[in-house]
């Protein structure tokens, strides 16, 4: 779905994560702006970037799940939108601490996605949960 609806990753790094989704036909609703859930998958994709990139090189074998999820919308998105996730370092924190089987962490792990002016349009804060397995 990520796919057809043009979404990327532009940006991973111990500093940030980023995101874009285009403004395009298969992505409008029939209001002129973009889906709620196209949002949902480009701003899901943010925090996950940085989920992945701290599992990565660590020995214990961690599954991974959203268990909450919280958006506000301040705009209608009418163009390009790009998120930018901030929360590696509190990510890294919480999966680092995971080593034996059974234990388990949780963050919760904030996007803003931005559009073309720069003008805040939503902000999502999705809740990872972790556990060794």
């Amino acid at each position: 779905m990520g796919l057809i609806s043009g979404i990327r990753l532009i940006r991973i790094d111990e500093n940030k994560s980023v995101t874009q989704v285009p403004f395009r036909w298969v992505n409008k609703n029939p209001f002129e702006s973009i889906y709620f859930a196209v949002l949902s998958m480009a701003a899901e994709l943010s925090t996950a970037a940085p989920v992945i990139m701290a599992l990565k090189g660590l020995e214990a074998n961690v599954a991974f799940i959203i268990v909450g999820l919280k958006a506000d919308f301040s705009k209608k998105a009418k163009s390009r939108v790009i998120f930018t996730c901030e929360d590696y370092l509190a990510i890294n924190d919480a999966i680092s601490q995971l080593s034996e089987p059974g234990d388990t962490a949780s963050i919760t792990a904030e996007t803003i996605g931005r559009d073309v002016n720069g003008e805040e349009v939503a902000r999502f804060y999705f809740t990872w949960s972790f556990r060794v397995r």
